[in-house]
């Protein structure tokens, strides 16, 4: 029989259609003629122990006349060996399909021996911590100070001399603080990696941070819990300096303002006021808003998701202003009033950070940092360094514990001050539970007697007290 040949199937035409040739060996095919021409079916028919069968092998022009032949002769040949070959194409599938499924595993699990600390961080931050501001402040940080040193390696090469690269690098910009928090960060995350696959896997070596002792790397005189409290002399102090940086300021000609220290913002100045005289948190009072604060009553409302703590147990913080802080209130509402925001952002559709007045105060107590040189668009001198340097440094939350320090000396209770402070207080959920009153009308005596106290203490001037012995 003489085989097909490729020019008798381009000859074919619809009047061909339904026509069946034959090429030999078993190969058979049918011309089917369709709106989009002509099409030539192949089937291999072999005879297997005794039994017909038949099998498709695809069609012309699809494939080419040799490719068909080439699947009957590979066909023909298991025949011969008593092998069914379209069981064996089956195989064939199935061990191709096992091969894919097997590559894909090995890839996967090779990509999971080597997910970087970066891939964790992001999985952590999704699935495994939950913090008031959105974990705004733990991508920052880790954006800035661990993932450039350690994002790419590799979980499972993850060593202790690697977190103390990271740790070193913070200690070497003088921020003490900083090395304890991202110790404490980077330890969270891995204490979660520990107990969830596939980080768990791992970290068959353990837990890198278990052998991290920060304490080694803080500076001898550091304080991990601050205690410091401003003396009445340096509040005196810290009055003269905000009321003598305005008057330098204001004293220098115009073409040499641009090189004089600036003022402290009034602002500022009011928000160290504000947290001194009301024991408020440096946070809660850059998310106030005027909506909040009645002047007239002497009110301020600090609602509780704008408090510290885990959700669940915050508490609404209703705080009376003493006519110190009003004062101050007022003239920060000659600044802001304007805007929805007793401290407003620039573009006033928010407040500011939170963080923001706690830097521009350290950023004027350089004395007690370890800068190089001034970071970009932000004051750098000792503008504000108390007590000529001989005590610490001091920041806005040691206003908060001054405060209440000044009501504990002037006799208020201990309970009254917790209640001021907004602390969450202690005791069985039964008492709680029963026991709502409020304490407002002693919470409001404690106050005025820390603002009487303040106006007191800026009514007198420091070298005249010192001379007549001042009881004030």
């Amino acid at each position: 029989m003489a085989k097909l040949t490729v020019k008798q199937l381009e000859a074919l035409t619809s009047v061909d259609g339904g026509r069946t040739l034959r090429d030999g060996g078993g190969l058979t095919a049918k011309v089917r003629a369709g709106v989009r021409g002509i099409t030539v079916l192949f089937r291999y028919e072999f005879k297997l122990h005794g039994t017909k069968r038949d099998h498709r092998l695809g069609s012309w022009p699809k494939k080419s006349l040799a490719q068909i032949r080439a699947e009957r002769d590979e066909m023909r040949a298991s025949v011969t060996k008593g092998i069914d070959p379209i069981t064996a194409l089956k195989v064939a599938k199935i061990e191709a399909q096992a091969a894919i499924i097997a590559t894909i595993a090995d890839a996967e699990r090779e990509s999971a021996e080597n997910k970087t600390v970066t891939d964790l961080f992001e999985e952590w931050m999704r699935d495994g911590v939950s913090r008031q501001d959105g974990n705004a402040e733990l991508r920052r940080s880790f954006s800035k100070d661990v993932l450039p040193v350690i994002g790419n390696k590799p979980l499972r090469d993850l060593t202790e001399k690697d977190l103390l690269t990271v740790l070193r690098s913070v200690k070497a910009r003088g921020l003490n603080r900083a090395v304890v928090i991202r110790s404490k960060d980077i330890g969270q995350m891995l204490r979660w990696a520990e107990k969830r696959k596939p980080w768990r896997a791992l970290m068959v070596d353990g837990n890198p941070a278990d052998l991290i002792d920060v304490n080694k790397l803080l500076d001898h005189d550091y304080q991990e819990q601050r205690d410091r409290v401003l003396s009445i002399d340096e509040i005196r102090e810290l009055r003269d300096i905000f009321a003598r940086l305005e008057h330098d300021y204001d004293s220098l000609p115009v073409g040499q303002k641009y090189s004089g220290i600036r003022p402290v913002n009034p602002r500022v100045q009011c928000a160290v006021w504000i947290c001194l005289s009301t024991l408020c948190r440096i946070g809660e009072l850059l998310k106030s808003e005027w909506r909040h604060v009645d002047l007239e009553k002497g009110t301020w409302l600090i609602p509780a998701n704008a408090t510290k703590g885990h959700k669940g147990k915050r508490q609404d913080h209703h705080v009376f202003l003493s006519s110190f802080a009003v004062k101050q209130f007022k003239r920060l509402k000659d600044e802001s009033g304007h805007t929805p925001f007793c401290f407003p952002s620039k573009d006033e559709s928010n407040h500011v950070d939170t963080k923001t007045v706690s830097k521009l105060i350290g950023d004027r107590q350089c004395y007690f940092k370890n800068r190089r040189k001034p970071l970009p668009g932000r004051h750098h001198d000792d503008s504000l360094v108390l007590s000529q340097g001989n005590s610490r440094e001091w920041t806005p939350h040691d206003l908060r514990r001054t405060g209440a320090t000044m009501m504990q000396e002037l006799g208020v209770t201990l309970e009254i001050i917790d209640r001021c402070q907004n602390h969450l207080l202690g005791g069985s959920k039964v008492r709680r539970h029963y026991l709502h009153y409020d304490y407002a009308k002693e919470k409001i005596e404690a106050w005025n007697i820390l603002g009487q106290h303040l106006a007191t203490i800026f009514a007198c001037a420091s070298h005249r007290c010192r001379e007549n012995s001042c009881n004030c």
